[in-house]
């Protein structure tokens, strides 16, 4: 395999070589200033948000080492994923310290966060060929959003519902170790008036080898969405999607020698919009309906979990610009979230908010922008939410502050896991008493723009939290219910950790530069932080994120030739589990390498090593990662 492997790189490099240098140029790089709308819902320069906001383009996708969405965010500076498999098995995201359920995941404005678990947040249904960008805030952003919205906010926004003007066909096709076969395509159509675009994403596997298993995978996604102008003021969009994830799942959640688990979660998602622009005024309705079945074996000997959980959602904002300085923006929010579960049993909550953000720029380069949010939980009533940042531009430096309160609601797991078994003698139990976390954000920050595409951020951030939910190790005899439990048994209880304070401080430096043959894109980020639980017992997912986190992303194209790395350093609390040989060690650096080359105009081959240096790792105890992984294949893009 190896022989077969430095050939390939071999070949291509001969043949594209010659005519790299016969390349007339490449595309010209832009301010890395973008226009974003994830901030406050209106398209503003991220400079005039006083927020820290990363924006990688969709077409990233293509050019670096990654096989799933969620291995692209990976590497994006900043963002934290707890990965427990490969090429869109699982992971969880965490933004600055933040458990998994305190990331919001947005898809055209529509939130993707399962009322089940937030395990499947990384679940994006969308084909990697619809998305024209990420954008990822930092921070908390519940004053416009609401729950979840803790850690900060990542929004998919796609080619069509951004009514971007476009004409692309695209296909992979990727074979590698391990039997991996994967593959994707996708189109996009826009001419100023009809927007389309498509595709799919499959990814399959029989695994490298685990404790008496594989760790296979069996993921694909496919979508499809359609928007309209239907005149100079109304436009309206649509889209479908199917995303289904079968994979191996031994010890995902637990540390026991008995967890062979598989898993497969399968998501219908459909949302549509319609808008209307006249002059200084906006209006946007959307709504959105998700539904998401979950199985879940825990091995051969025991009957599935089968949870079927459904969100049905509608968001309204509408804008009015009063002047050139002066913008209000308000609207209101409706969710309701159910399952249906013979494990959690079936279950109702709705929640609404209503928001209001007034924006002004009170001088030159000097602009605030506070918010408030009234939040309605039917578990919890009424509660206030607000939000200030402001934000000073002066020639290449911008100051930039924000203070806000967030909320996050236990999701259905964290109340009702384990709760409809006749006999639990182990594992998380659920705890319908658990009270809403809330939280005191804020954070300050300085950007320096040193040269065009060449950017340098810092930030300080600091986030009070009470009653945060984690699973915490509890004795049979504190079990607040102990009908289905067996005494003796190992029990991780949902509960609130009565107190808990997370600051730290990252840095971003973005570059891009282009000269007559060449292009360079680099992305380089880090996080250093510090949690003190000031009450209450450390759980499981609290305390896993890393203490200090460096992740980055290279693309350097010459002519034909393209070379692109990524990768990821954690330092964290070193942890074992002796029964399974598991370990999760203080400190690991993991890089993949691609290696891509135009053949002709319209074809492209490529070779990608995931794990270059062989490490055995995890970012979860139990889940294992896998080690090197080589693969390639040939891409297909027109024009």
């Amino acid at each position: 395999m190896r022989i077969h492997f430095y050939l390939t790189i071999a070949f291509i490099v001969f043949y594209s070589w010659p005519k790299a240098w016969c390349q007339t140029g490449l595309p010209d790089t832009n301010l890395l200033d973008p226009v974003t709308v994830t901030a406050d819902l209106q398209a503003t320069p991220s400079s005039r948000t006083g927020r820290n906001i990363q924006v990688i383009k969709g077409d990233m996708f293509a050019q670096l080492p990654v096989n799933s969405i969620d291995e692209l965010l990976r590497y994006i500076p900043g963002l934290e994923l707890q990965s427990r498999g490969p090429m869109g098995a699982q992971a969880d995201i965490s933004i600055r310290g933040g458990t998994f359920q305190q990331v919001l995941v947005l898809l055209d404005g529509l939130r993707l966060n399962d009322p089940n678990t937030g395990h499947f947040s990384a679940y994006i249904p969308i084909a990697p060929s619809e998305i024209d960008r990420i954008e990822v805030l930092k921070g908390p952003a519940s004053a416009i959003y609401g729950t979840e919205a803790v850690g900060g906010v990542i929004q998919i926004i796609t080619k069509s519902f951004a009514r971007k003007q476009s004409k692309h066909v695209d296909a992979a096709i990727t074979m590698g170790e391990y039997d991996l076969i994967n593959a994707r395509a996708g189109f996009s159509y826009g001419d100023g008036n009809h927007f389309l675009s498509g595709g799919l994403l499959s990814n399959h596997s029989k695994g490298q080898p685990q404790r008496g298993t594989r760790g296979y995978f069996d993921n694909s996604t496919a979508s499809v969405s359609y928007a309209v102008s239907l005149n100079e003021n109304w436009y309206a969009a649509v889209r479908m999607a199917y995303d289904y994830r079968d994979f191996g799942a031994q010890n995902f959640y637990t540390t026991f020698v008995s967890d062979t688990a598989n898993e497969r979660v399968k998501t219908f998602w459909s949302q549509m919009q319609v808008g209307y622009r006249k002059g200084k005024f906006h209006w946007n309705l959307q709504g959105g309906y998700k539904w998401l079945n979950d199985r879940f074996q825990f091995n051969s000997g025991l009957s599935p979990n089968d949870n079927t959980s459904k969100l049905t959602q509608i968001f309204s904002s509408a804008t009015l610009s009063l002047s050139s300085k002066t913008s209000f923006i308000g609207g209101l929010q409706w969710l309701n979230k159910k399952i249906a579960s013979n494990d959690r049993g079936n279950h109702t909550v709705n929640q609404v908010g209503f928001f209001i953000v007034w924006q002004q720029i009170l001088a030159e380069g000097f602009s605030i922008a506070p918010a408030l949010r009234l939040e309605y939980n039917e578990r919890g009533g009424w509660e206030p939410v607000p939000q200030f940042t402001a934000s000073y531009k002066t020639g290449k430096f911008q100051l930039r502050g924000a203070i806000g309160r967030t909320l996050r609601d236990a999701d259905f797991t964290e109340r009702f896991n384990n709760y409809n078994r006749s006999i639990v003698r182990s594992g998380s139990i659920g705890n319908p008493n658990l009270i809403a976390e809330s939280s005191l954000s804020y954070e300050a920050g300085a950007d320096y723009f040193a040269a065009k595409g060449f950017r340098i951020s810092t930030t300080f951030f600091s986030r009070q939290q009470q009653n945060v939910i984690d699973f915490v190790p509890t004795a049979y005899i504190d079990m607040p219910r102990k009908e289905n439990l067996v005494p003796g048994g190992q029990y991780a209880l949902a509960s609130n950790v009565a107190r808990t304070n997370i600051s730290g401080v990252e840095a971003d430096i973005n570059y891009t530069a282009s000269w007559k043959r060449q292009l360079l894109q680099f992305g380089i980020g880090g996080v250093l932080l510090q949690t003190e639980i000031e009450e209450g017992n450390p759980g499981f997912y609290l305390s896993s994120h890393a203490r200090f986190l460096t992740n980055f992303y290279v693309t350097y194209t010459v002519g034909r030739i393209s070379v692109s790395a990524n990768g990821v350093y954690k330092q964290r609390d070193e942890r074992t589990a002796t029964a399974i040989n598991a370990k999760v060690a203080e400190e690991y650096f993991v890089c993949n390498l691609k290696m891509q080359s135009k053949i002709f105009t319209w074809l492209s081959a490529f070779i990608q090593v995931d794990n270059v240096g062989n490490l055995s790792y995890s970012d979860l105890l139990g889940s294992v990662m896998p080690k090197r992984w080589t693969m390639g294949g040939l891409l297909v893009k027109w024009p």
